[in-house]
């Protein structure tokens, strides 16, 4: 989380605050409309109420939702039907080009990952952390106030991820550069979700993406096609892990539900206001992939607030109970691939 104002006010990416007008929980969502959660309705996505009600209840509770926090939303929602067939629940403006900000630390790990799957690279490699390449704001390194250690590839990994650090973002680059990361972020089909190279091609501002290409990679990656099945497993056992992000999605979870979500965070501000990210992917008890989210909202107000108290992260915390209720019902038994976590077992030392 890096302040860059002048720099992306000049970019100028994104819309006029729309005036959105607040509508009750239960109120039924437009099923068209250019600014609604339009979608495909799931057949077999069965909870009490009918068939279609889970994707209903979802898609009221967006639009309620995105009302009450204000600003401007893009999101993509996606989840399996009883058969395992993937359909869309919300595509509000999916394909808007807009700065992901930390949520695209997903894309840079994917693209880490990519090089170690060739063989170029390996988890084990250990590059050394100096003062010099130390940046602030989200993270851990910056908090130790000496540094000279020696840190694996897998080491900056997971603080890229789990706790969002921003010095591991500077690390990747040192590994795999940022005309690279593009390089290998197109290969793999995506057309927008780039990294903004800078003057240091081994350092970049992390650029831009869309909710349907973050849902893609979202779904690939739990579908272990993006990457191999031990990269995939990998990077998925750190998104799942409960010492990651809670202000959200997974807010109102217990330990065991939130090991079910991976889910990564991004949250910044540029000349429109604040903008509050979070993208992820659900899984059914079995391990099976069954519901992606990617939710990117700016011109938000409550600019200097990064807690769970600004409107958008409430809204995520709601909406995060509502689309993992929704998939109680649901397993993706067409699944072929499974991820599973272990079991959280606190540890008095020893």
């Amino acid at each position: 989380m890096v302040s860059q104002v002048s720099r992306r006010a000049a970019i100028g990416i994104g819309a006029a605050t729309a005036a959105l007008v607040a509508t009750p929980d239960g109120a039924a969502a437009a099923p068209g409309g250019a600014a609604g959660g339009t979608g495909v309705p799931l057949a077999g996505a069965g909870s009490v109420g009918g068939p279609r009600s889970a994707s209903e209840l979802i898609r009221r509770t967006y639009q309620s939702q995105k009302a009450r926090a204000g600003g401007v939303w893009h999101s993509h929602v996606a989840m399996v039907d009883a058969a395992g067939a993937l359909g869309v629940v919300v595509a509000d403006d999916a394909d808007r080009v807009t700065h992901g900000y930390s949520v695209q630390k997903l894309a840079v790990a994917v693209a880490v990952m990519d090089k170690i799957d060739r063989g170029e690279l390996s988890l084990g490699q250990r590059l050394d952390l100096t003062g010099d390449i130390i940046l602030g704001g989200s993270g851990i390194y910056f908090l130790h106030t000496v540094w000279g250690d020696e840190i694996t590839v897998a080491n900056f990994l997971t603080a890229l991820l789990l706790v969002s650090d921003n010095t591991a973002v500077r690390m990747c680059g040192r590994v795999v550069p940022a005309l690279e990361i593009n390089e290998i972020l197109a290969a793999k089909g995506f057309t927008h979700t780039r990294v903004e190279p800078v003057a240091n091609p081994n350092r970049f501002f992390l650029g831009v993406t869309t909710p349907r290409e973050t849902h893609d990679l979202l779904w690939r990656l739990a579908n272990k096609t993006l990457l191999s099945a031990r990269s995939s497993d990998f990077l998925l056992g750190i998104l799942r892990w409960i010492n990651g992000y809670h202000d959200g999605i997974r807010r109102d979870m217990s330990s065991a539900e939130r090991s079910r979500v991976a889910t990564k965070y991004g949250a910044d501000y540029d000349s429109l206001g604040a903008a509050r990210h979070e993208a992820g992917i659900m899984f059914d008890p079995t391990g099976a992939p069954t519901l992606t989210y990617a939710f990117f909202a700016d011109s938000l107000g409550d600019l200097d607030n990064y807690g769970g108290t600004h409107p958008a992260v409430r809204a995520h915390a709601v909406l995060g109970r509502t689309m993992f209720d929704a998939i109680g019902p649901v397993t993706n038994r067409a699944s072929r691939v499974r991820h599973s976590v272990p079991r959280f077992r606190p540890v008095d030392g020893g």
